[in-house]
């Protein structure tokens, strides 16, 4: 997501490193590559252009402190303008109502029914509600079986009726029943087309009308660039819609659609989709969007997710086993699946400050984990919880039981050993302490390379 974008905005700043002040000239330089960055992401011409002009005046109004290079103050002033650009704030969605009614547009292939689940998904986990998912796509081949398909995934309940080919009744009908059986939310799913038409236009009028939704979304793929831009603008003017989703930016998108859409259509993003899983669903916030565009990760989403998936129960138990040195292959197992939980690994890393250029040109698999699974699984109950048993012939057989090689079950040992060592440390108060006045000693700066 944004990592060509990333690239550019960084090969633009250095057009300031070791520079003393920031001038006319090297910041006409810089924004010349700023602009040409923003233009070949697919962002909007006339977004691009009052962008530039905004931070060159900003720029050009600024003293540079002594303790702040050029570099760092255009990088700053270029942060709040890209989170101004974006929105400036998160806004949420209102789901509130008897029950909270939420009507999702958009073309076809936007991603609309997969959203809508994962939306449904959101509001049932997150935020404890009822949900309801309605079926309102009468055109599409199979688009009744797909939503029915994705409410048994997640375990939520979707009203069709396969008779009624009046999407107006069919909305009606789903609010009706949702009223009647004490659902909080319904999320409409309605028909999308392959281009924008008159039909379909009148359609989703009607259907709005008809139900008056508490929150209308605009689905739309992030992959199409400008185009999105230009059908939300249509759309809008048509349905006058809350906020826009926008799906698929784990794929090969420029981001232009991103930093677009809110200036030509002024309306908020509010949901981004970044993958397959009913869980790769992250609320939009402008100002975490922002550092991750200019590579300075996205901290505060990371232990979002990891709080998401944090059993404390489970981790009050974990803390003992390691306090009496007794973490094994099955606590090490249940990690695992936690982290797997967060989401795709590329996308965690690039929430960590710096990873984005360590690993620029890594390939990084989600399917990293399963070679290490595959050896846990193969071996026994007894050598899981007692890992000192597993000698040379036992990994042995535990390589070829897990299809996988000697040096593979080595380097998962070595792997074992040194978490359990950084754990029993990390749970070490004393350790913790010592750890913290090297910190200091080193003049609180990590080591080059980390």
């Amino acid at each position: 997501m944004f990592e060509n974008l990333s690239d550019k905005f960084d090969r633009a700043f250095k057009v300031l490193k070791g520079q003393g002040s920031i001038t006319e000239i090297n910041v006409a330089e810089t924004l010349k590559e700023v602009r040409r960055a923003l233009l070949e992401a697919d962002v909007n011409f006339k977004t691009a252009k009052d962008f530039t002009t905004t931070v060159k005046e900003k720029a050009l109004g600024q003293n540079v402190l002594t303790a702040v290079s050029p570099g760092q103050l255009m990088t700053k002033i270029t942060h709040d303008e890209l989170t101004k650009l974006m929105g400036g704030s998160q806004v949420d969605i209102n789901y509130q109502g008897n029950p909270g009614i939420i009507l999702m547009s958009g073309l076809q292939g936007s991603g609309k029914t997969t959203f809508t689940g994962k939306l449904g998904n959101h509001l049932t986990k997150k935020k404890g509600k009822k949900v309801l998912l309605a079926a309102c796509d009468v055109y599409r081949p199979a688009a009744i079986d797909q939503l029915h398909v994705v409410g048994e995934q997640i375990g939520v309940e979707v009203f069709s009726d396969r008779e009624d080919k009046n999407p107006v009744s069919l909305a009606q009908k789903a609010v009706q029943y949702a009223k009647s059986n004490g659902f909080n939310v319904v999320i409409i799913d309605t028909a999308g087309r392959l281009a924008v038409d008159e039909q379909m236009m009148a359609e989703i009028e009607q259907v709005k009308k008809a139900i008056n939704p508490t929150e209308t979304l605009f689905v739309v793929d992030a992959m199409t660039g400008q185009d999105a831009v230009n059908t939300a603008k249509t759309f809008d003017q048509r349905i006058d819609f809350d906020g826009v989703v926008l799906t698929k930016l784990d794929g090969d998108t420029r981001g232009g659609a991103a930093l677009s859409i809110m200036s030509v259509v002024n309306k908020p993003i509010k949901f981004i989709g970044t993958g397959e899983k009913m869980e790769a669903i992250d609320v939009f916030y402008p100002e975490r969007m922002a550092d991750r565009i200019l590579g300075m990760g996205d901290v505060v989403s990371l232990v979002e997710r990891a709080q998401e998936q944090f059993d404390e129960e489970q981790a009050k138990r974990l803390h003992k086993r390691i306090q009496k040195n007794q973490f094994d292959f099955n606590d090490f197992y249940d990690q695992i699946q936690q982290i797997k939980k967060m989401g795709n690994m590329k996308d965690l890393l690039g929430m960590v400050p710096g990873m984005r250029k360590a690993m620029k040109g890594v390939e990084v698999d989600d399917d990293a984990f399963i070679s290490i699974e595959a050896i846990i699984r193969s071996m026994t109950p007894t050598e899981r919880e007692k890992p000192e048993t597993i000698n040379p012939s036992r990994r042995k057989r535990i390589a070829a039981g897990s299809g996988t090689t000697m040096q593979d079950v080595n380097k998962l040992m070595k792997q074992f050993q040194d978490t359990k060592k950084m754990m029993r440390m990390m749970g070490d108060k004393r350790n913790m302490a010592n750890m913290m006045r090297q910190f200091k000693n080193m003049g609180g700066k990590m080591p080059q390379g980390m």
